[in-house]
């Protein structure tokens, strides 16, 4: 009777604590990466992971929807999207992502800013930061403050067969706005990662309001405080489809990504 009850103890303990324990801590020094630049700039716009995915690897970053549905926006917590119309919109966990970069986000520095003319500026000043601090470290940013004019451009999405990126962005849509608050979230990555993403700054704007937003083409920043989170671990998630493994990276997409990255159609 006695080990009946000594075991009858000790599954009950064992089971307690397997229901109790804690889950593992997330990894906050990691930058969490969808598939590659490369992949979606040669059309590969079928969603690698879900959106309730992404967010277990971070809080805060970039990147699109299946089908190139529009521009991502994550901030504290929050997947967005930006539609064709540069209008925002929190997005199902259950959506599809071919791209994107996240993580959590915890800020390492910060640099107060005022009267940035342009994003060529912006850069230079951020530029600065990484060279000072580590050039060939991942940096998340997310910049915050009184835009005098911030130019961004969204897109509608494509169909099966998927166009190259550069072909599907012939028609994206650009929208200016005036004396608007927001935020930019942005992605530093290194020289070293040419063959994984583009090199150098990418971002993203949604204004305070939630209500317009996209991927960055020009802005005139009047005052704000750009935080920085400095990362040194990369976490790439590659697609598991079969289609993924038909595509040639045996190529140079340097230019593509140039056009994709920077590129106005004329805005409106």
């Amino acid at each position: 009777m006695k080990k009946f009850l000594g075991a009858t103890f000790l599954a009950g303990t064992m089971l307690f604590n397997t229901a109790t324990a804690a889950p593992a801590p997330a990894d906050r020094e990691t930058v969490y990466q969808v598939a590659l630049l490369q992949s979606l700039t040669m059309g590969y716009f079928d969603g690698s992971v879900t959106v309730k995915e992404l967010k277990k690897h971070g809080d805060t970053g970039i990147g699109t929807f299946t089908g190139l549905d529009g521009e991502m926006i994550v901030l504290d917590g929050v997947v967005y999207r930006a539609n064709r119309d540069c209008k925002i919109n929190v997005m199902n966990d259950k959506d599809g992502v071919p791209f994107s970069n996240v993580t959590f986000f915890d800020k390492d520095f910060s640099v107060k800013l005022s009267n940035v003319a342009d994003k060529e500026s912006l850069e230079k000043i951020l530029n600065e930061q990484v060279n000072k601090h580590g050039r060939n470290s991942f940096y998340m940013i997310k910049l915050s403050g009184t835009f005098n004019e911030i130019l961004v451009r969204s897109e509608s999405g494509s169909k099966e067969p998927y166009p190259t990126l550069v072909e599907a962005l012939k028609t994206q849509n650009e929208v200016t706005r005036q004396n608007i608050s927001g935020t930019i979230v942005g992605l530093y990555c290194p020289d070293f990662m040419s063959s994984l993403n583009s090199v150098g700054w990418h971002f993203h704007f949604i204004s305070a309001d939630k209500t317009y937003g996209g991927h960055v083409l020009g802005l005139n920043l009047k005052s704000g405080e750009v935080q920085f989170d400095k990362t040194d671990s990369l976490d790439v998630k590659l697609p598991k489809k079969n289609n993924f493994h038909t595509l040639n990276f045996n190529q140079d997409l340097k230019e593509e990504i140039r056009i994709a990255e920077q590129d106005s159609q004329g805005g409106k």
